[in-house]
């Protein structure tokens, strides 16, 4: 399948997020025509927006789908509501969220949808993983490597590297 170039971000920080995050790229690709490329180490970072909660884990994943932005998406929201992904407080609490980052080169706005993320170019907490397995993918005029070079990535940390706990890679 060649399908397009598209980064998800993905994170939780209640329950066993280090074991949700393999299992919704499992999930994603074993129910959609998706294909996981790459998945970038765990991190652990500082929560963002709703401070008072705890620490995240988050990892971004390169996939190639053949699935439209929207039908993604909504894919991406049956992946956590299998994974008893609840929606109680904006920036809240989450067993599991998986963020359409990037779709390609497209530009899109519209209701429920913007591509790329429209906070992007200020969340470490996606800009860190996402440096790290495409770093020369750019966005909006910027590389990634940029973009991470310009924000605050204080308080996170690699807490994993791949290899111990992202789900196998197709080849």
């Amino acid at each position: 399948m060649p399908g397009e170039r598209v980064f998800l971000g993905l994170g939780g920080n209640i329950g066993d997020p280090a074991r949700l995050i393999p299992a919704a790229l499992s999930l994603l690709a074993a129910e959609n025509p998706v294909r996981i490329v790459a998945v970038s180490s765990l991190y652990r970072t500082p929560p963002w927006g709703d401070t008072e909660q705890p620490d995240f884990l988050n990892a971004v994943a390169e996939i190639r789908t053949d699935l439209a932005p929207a039908d993604l998406l909504r894919a991406c929201l049956a992946v956590e509501a299998s994974l008893k992904r609840r929606r109680t407080r904006r920036w809240g609490p989450r067993t599991i969220d998986i963020d359409l980052i990037a779709f390609g080169a497209r530009v899109i706005d519209e209701e429920g949808l913007s591509i790329p993320h429209p906070r992007l170019a200020t969340r470490a907490f996606v800009l860190v993983p996402l440096a790290e397995i495409a770093a020369g993918f750019v966005i909006g005029g910027r590389s990634v490597a940029e973009l991470a070079a310009a924000v605050d990535a204080s308080g996170i940390v690699r807490v994993a590297a791949p290899a111990q706990w992202r789900p196998a890679l197709e080849r």
